[in-house]
């Protein structure tokens, strides 16, 4: 039975994009553009240019952020107030997710590589607000991004998580590594799963996983 295998969890940490919100809302499409607009603007180069250099930062550093400090000491709040600059009018409240979330019992917390001024707007437009005890973005892991091991431990050890008692639900299958390796329960939401020894489950339905964790 699926709830067994949480039985054990006291804190339950969820990433941001696509995960509280579904693929098919895009909001990265409009945050990729907003980077590139950014790379090419700054660093003086052509949008193709600056495409490549946003995916291959993404790839090499885990973040494009975490690239552009490293190989050109980027100020990183600017940057993270500008790329998260979009709309999000267009996401619908889902009261099914609130309701499964508010049952979870033990700590909340929400932990992107995102911004989180931009994890709470989110937050709010999903009917969310109000159901974390805590919300940490990039900024509270010294701006190091998942998938390092570093950053999650900064960020855990802020909140006083415990790994072995903690589950991680997260999109992308290279930031579930370092939680699987601390001890954490590992859930990949996403449309399709990818099998990995650190994933222990996938889901493409959050909402619907966790009323099966609650029973």
């Amino acid at each position: 039975m699926l709830a067994s295998d949480f039985s054990h969890v006291t804190t339950w940490v969820f990433d941001l994009d696509n995960t509280l919100y579904p693929p098919e809302a895009r909001l990265f499409d409009q945050i990729e553009v907003k980077m590139t607009t950014w790379v090419a603007e700054t660093l003086k180069v052509t949008r193709a240019e600056a495409d490549h250099l946003r995916k291959h930062y993404w790839q090499k550093y885990g973040t494009t952020l975490a690239g552009l400090m490293a190989e050109h000491g980027a100020d990183p709040e600017p940057y993270l107030i500008e790329v998260h600059e979009i709309s999000i009018d267009h996401l619908e409240v889902d009261a099914h997710l609130a309701s499964m979330i508010r049952a979870l019992p033990g700590r909340r917390i929400v932990y992107t590589n995102g911004s989180e001024p931009y994890a709470r707007r989110v937050l709010a437009a999903r009917g969310l607000e109000g159901l974390f005890d805590a919300v940490y973005g990039v900024e509270h892991a010294e701006f190091r991004p998942k998938p390092e091991r570093q950053a999650f431990e900064s960020v855990f050890k802020k909140d006083g998580v415990r790994p072995e008692a903690a589950a991680m639900f997260e999109d992308e299958p290279r930031n579930l590594a370092a939680p699987h390796e601390m001890g954490m329960r590992t859930v990949h939401v996403a449309p399709i799963a990818i099998p990995a020894p650190h994933i222990h489950h996938h889901t493409r339905d959050l909402a619907g996983f966790l009323s099966q964790v609650l029973r």
